[in-house]
């Protein structure tokens, strides 16, 4: 079993609240408020920026060429491919770049940002791709289920482009590389004490993940 697969099955429900918040069901249906998607998208500019830097300090903690390359490649992609998308969709919300910029960052985005980094500076190089994973995988699972699902809302959703672009080939590489990445990494550094360690990480970063769609629905 992918190492992935293991840390989502012992995460339980933690897992389950997360691709299963009332936001992601908001989005399937088109009945997500739109407050609360206006700012979560402006709250992930600022995490976008955060996790740029997380990529960064993957780079610091590899210890080969090849795994160095790798994180330089996605913090080249977020930096100057992903923030871009992202700001190019939130203009067709009517939120442009410098109103993202001068927001102040939720509690949630701090929380979540800071102890992706925090985990990453105390751990290695696994510990911090372990902490990262939540995202990197999640929405990609998220966006695959709900594209396949026959419930979810397609005329007239709202957020369809975004369950769209989570689903999507492009992005389903991105997944498909950081799940075969995570088994890279966990040669020759997973042991069974390791693995409890591992869990306690990938489960807290997934709770952060559900507090960041519940910030968006206290928000509206």
């Amino acid at each position: 079993m992918k190492l992935f697969n293991r840390l989502k099955e012992a995460a339980g429900t933690d897992w389950q609240d997360y691709v299963g918040h009332r936001f992601v069901a908001g989005l399937a249906d088109g009945s997500l408020p739109e407050p609360a998607f206006r700012h979560y998208l402006v709250q992930d500019y600022l995490f976008l920026i955060h996790f740029a830097r997380a990529w960064a300090l993957a780079v610091y903690k590899a210890d080969n060429l090849v795994d160095m390359r790798a994180a330089s490649e996605v913090v080249n992609g977020i930096l100057n491919v992903e923030m871009k998308l992202h700001i190019d969709y939130c203009a067709g919300f009517g939120i442009g770049p410098a109103e993202m910029e001068a927001a102040p960052e939720d509690v949630a985005t701090m929380a979540y940002t800071r102890y992706v980094l925090e985990t990453g500076l105390a751990g290695d190089v696994l510990d911090l791709h372990v902490a990262l994973a939540p995202c990197v995988i999640g929405y990609g699972e998220i966006g695959a289920r709900l594209a396949a699902d026959a419930a979810t809302k397609r005329d007239g959703n709202p957020y369809l482009s975004w369950i769209e672009m989570y689903a999507g080939d492009e992005y389903a590489d991105v997944m498909q590389g950081a799940l075969s990445h995570l088994d890279v990494l966990a040669e020759g550094r997973l042991t069974d004490a390791r693995f409890e360690r591992l869990t306690r990480i990938f489960s807290q970063a997934t709770r952060l993940e559900t507090a960041f769609w519940q910030m968006g629905l206290d928000a509206a």
